[in-house]
């Protein structure tokens, strides 16, 4: 029997520095993100943001829009409605962790959005085993993507971060989710419009030294459907070189929320040699807007 309590102890002991290092990890991991909010919000790193004028949706200027254009912002806008300063978005789903493989792990997370100096934070959780998730931070800040992980919030498992593509791959996935805050898509906040044809056209932002144009695809309601790009950074290759991928982002069951019709799920996939695959797939379980005053 002795060894049964040697075993019972060993146990407990695991058990205790597991829920000790959870403990440790969450702390750390939430100051972090508080100080990356912080940078976001204010704008403090690299500029002041921009002020967006005017302050409120004047219809009169889809004059002139591509046709499909001017019927997405008819179907999920009003007139007057306010421009949105800031986004916070809470949201579950699956992740495809593996390029050549199915291992699907479940996800929670949180993500705030600003439009004045375009950025975001998205904080989730991955379940990686029962008891263990991966902290990861994917963000936007001040013109610097960041893509960090770590498990229990203390051990780094990726951490890229800086200006060049990672900066213009976040940026990206930012201009792809303004469905989510789409005031921010409207000429007088930035975007560049051209038709493509009666379903598609090209939309252009930039921030600072970064200039995007991504393929926006609407529905037979109107509504953007996806969101497409030629060319995102997908991970760096043996050589050390980042890998360049096409990559799509789905949206889909639109919404009524706060005066507008925005989607509550989301998909993104690389588009491989063997074909489309998603890797991302994620539901709104909560969405709230500050707005222009």
């Amino acid at each position: 029997m002795t060894w049964l309590l040697w075993l019972g102890s060993g146990i407990i002991a695991v058990v205790i520095i597991a829920v000790g290092l959870g403990t440790v990890g969450a702390t750390r991991w939430a100051a972090l993100i508080r100080f990356h909010t912080i940078q976001l919000e204010s704008g403090s790193v690299g500029g002041q943001g921009r002020l967006l004028q005017p302050t409120r949706f004047d219809a009169h200027e889809l004059e002139g829009l591509p046709v499909p254009v001017q019927r997405y912002f008819r179907a999920v806008l009003t007139d007057g409605q306010p421009m949105i300063a800031a986004t916070s978005i809470e949201m579950n789903g699956v992740m495809n962790l593996s390029a050549t493989a199915a291992q699907w792990k479940p996800f929670t997370s949180r993500q705030r959005v600003i439009t004045r100096k375009p950025g975001f934070l998205w904080d989730a959780r991955i379940n990686m085993f029962p008891g263990m998730s991966a902290y990861v931070e994917d963000s936007y800040i001040a013109g610097r993507g960041r893509l960090m992980a770590k498990l229990l919030g203390l051990f780094t498992v990726a951490d890229s971060q800086g200006e060049g593509e990672n900066a213009r791959g976040e940026f990206m996935r930012y201009f792809a989710e303004a469905a989510w805050y789409p005031t921010a898509l409207l000429p007088s906040q930035g975007v560049q419009w051209e038709a493509m044809d009666d379903t598609t056209a090209n939309a252009t932002i930039v921030d600072g030294p970064i200039r995007l144009t991504l393929l926006f695809r609407f529905n037979d309601a109107g509504l953007i459907a996806s969101v497409h790009a030629e060319a995102r950074g997908a991970g760096v290759g043996e050589d050390g070189v980042m890998v360049m991928l096409p990559w799509d982002c789905g949206l889909s069951n639109y919404k009524q929320q706060d005066g507008m019709l925005v989607p509550m799920a989301g998909e993104a996939a690389w588009v491989r040699p063997a074909g489309r695959k998603a890797y991302f797939v994620g539901q709104i379980k909560t969405l709230s807007y500050e707005f222009l005053p």
